[in-house]
């Protein structure tokens, strides 16, 4: 070899090092991670049972759900808002914990926008209006007609969450006033619902659906502004007999403030791969949970436009919680 052969042999190899070096290296997490779940008993408990064991088999640590529920899910969007940006500690957050609540409450914990990191919008579903078997009442328009008779109490699985403000905007649209009951979970209000001890719930489609099915409650209507496809024979709110009518429960994935830019799209991509399993969309479809993940940058602008959404119905309702 020539020396002027060998001169740009090594030229070649001194222009591939950097090049080398200059490749993003894919973070990997340096111990288990947690999932928050802030409300116990609901939807977000199966979206965070249904990820972490793909995160867990993508990112080679452990990741534990790890339930916090209470105050509407302040407390558990609390625990996240205040723990390292470092990618170890996510949240199911949900449109009560990251869209209502801030309105909703005198006073909350967090920033429900400054404190966390976006990951991925993960799915959403229609809540559904489900009665006590003896109420009588078998539609929307009968429902109101009782209301403005009688005292009715509403369930919810805690003060702040789309359950509770499901209510309180058909309060408002309907010119009744049904009591709130607030929960701790939805676990607590269902045999209260079942037992009679309240008349309805505007429960997450996932988790009433079944009851709805066993015959253990009725359903009246979803509260979505198209029917499910999940419940197609069940009407909308909207369409029976209050225009206008809609709410729906979301779901997000996010974690603390300050998570670094590559840490923060290591687990978006594979927060993406793992919503779009084969198994895992079953499992949703089955649920009626329509999935929609995407980046970041929508699921913070999604976050803003729902905060803004949800204080207009806060302030026309009155709803306040100190």
């Amino acid at each position: 070899m020539t020396v002027h052969r060998r001169a740009l042999v090594a030229l070649a190899a001194a222009l591939l090092v950097p090049a080398a070096f200059a490749q993003p290296q894919e973070w990997a997490p340096t111990r288990p991670l947690r999932i928050i779940v802030p409300i116990v008993g609901s939807t977000n408990d199966v979206l965070a049972r249904l990820v972490a064991p793909k995160l867990q088999e993508a990112l080679g640590q452990p990741v534990i759900v790890d339930n916090r529920p209470g105050a509407g899910g302040n407390i558990g969007a609390d625990m996240v808002a205040k723990a390292p940006g470092d990618g170890h500690t996510l949240v199911v957050g949900t449109v009560g914990t990251h869209a209502i609540n801030p309105s909703l409450y005198e006073k909350i914990p967090y920033n429900n926008i400054k404190d966390f990191t976006p990951i991925s919008f993960l799915a959403a579903t229609p809540n559904l209006l489900v009665v006590n078997n003896s109420v009588p009442a078998t539609n929307v328009k009968e429902l109101v007609a009782l209301a403005k008779k009688e005292q009715l109490f509403f369930g919810s699985s805690g003060s702040g969450t789309s359950i509770h403000l499901s209510g309180e905007l058909f309060n408002t649209l309907a010119g009744v006033k049904m009591k709130h009951v607030p929960y701790k979970g939805r676990a607590e209000a269902i045999p209260d619902l079942i037992g009679g001890r309240i008349q309805m719930i505007f429960d997450n489609m996932p988790s009433a659906l079944p009851l709805v099915q066993e015959g253990k409650i009725r359903a009246l209507a979803v509260t979505s502004a198209q029917r499910s496809p999940a419940a197609p024979n069940i009407p909308t709110i909207a369409e029976s007999g209050l225009p206008g009518f809609e709410a729906t429960s979301w779901f997000a994935l996010l974690g603390s403030a300050g998570i670094p830019r590559e840490v923060q799209m290591r687990i978006n991509a594979e927060t993406l791969k793992a919503m779009a399993l084969p198994d895992v969309k079953e499992k949703l479809a089955k649920l009626g949970l329509e999935p929609d993940p995407g980046t970041p940058e929508a699921l913070a602008g999604l976050i803003q436009s729902e905060t803004v959404k949800w204080a207009k119905v806060v302030k026309e309702s009155g709803a306040k919680i100190e």
